[in-house]
């Protein structure tokens, strides 16, 4: 049986400069998902996917942190969708101290422009938010919050502007030593 994919498909490299693979973690493998699926629905099923970055070079516990956080991921947006009736108002978000500590300065200005340029709505911001608060990094690195931010996003299937999908993108290292 031949496969649809091919090699360089599963070569576990990335090609964006932005996300450097020096050390695999979970977020290489949502990264590396989001370059090679189109869709979420492109993604086989969690077990064979799991072969499959298995097959790419990735560890074992990356992989299945990675499976874990898209689960919760899926049961989040299931939860989330009586938020997505309501209709938008101009009400602001208020951080509780334990989300603040959680997330930090840096990803809670994120967040905020990415709701302010019109890219998150408020039942996406919650998603980010709840899946930004389950992984183990208090506060969040700017880079993951990016990461986490485009993967909610692509689980959408959400619209990217062209400016702000190159800001989730961004190498802000390089950005900053110019």
């Amino acid at each position: 049986m031949e496969s649809a994919y091919s090699e360089a498909d599963f070569s576990g490299e990335s090609s964006n400069p932005a996300f450097p693979q020096s050390q695999s973690t979970m977020f290489d493998i949502l990264v590396y998902l989001f370059e090679n699926y189109y869709t979420p629905q492109a993604c086989p099923e969690a077990d064979v996917l799991a072969h499959k970055l298995a097959a790419a070079g990735f560890e074992h516990e990356d992989i299945n942190d990675a499976l874990g956080w898209l689960n919760g991921l899926a049961q989040t947006t299931e939860q989330c969708l009586e938020l997505a009736q309501i209709p938008k108002s101009d009400s602001a978000r208020i951080y509780t101290d334990d989300e603040y500590q959680a997330l930090g300065t840096q990803a809670v200005g994120f967040i905020s422009f990415l709701e302010s340029s019109g890219v998150l709505p408020p039942v996406l911001r919650e998603i980010l938010i709840d899946r930004a608060q389950a992984v183990l990094e208090s506060p969040i690195s700017l880079e993951k919050i990016k990461i986490m931010a485009l993967i909610v996003l692509w689980s959408q299937e959400a619209e990217i502007d062209h400016l702000i999908f190159e800001e989730l993108l961004a190498d802000d290292q390089s950005r900053l030593s110019h």
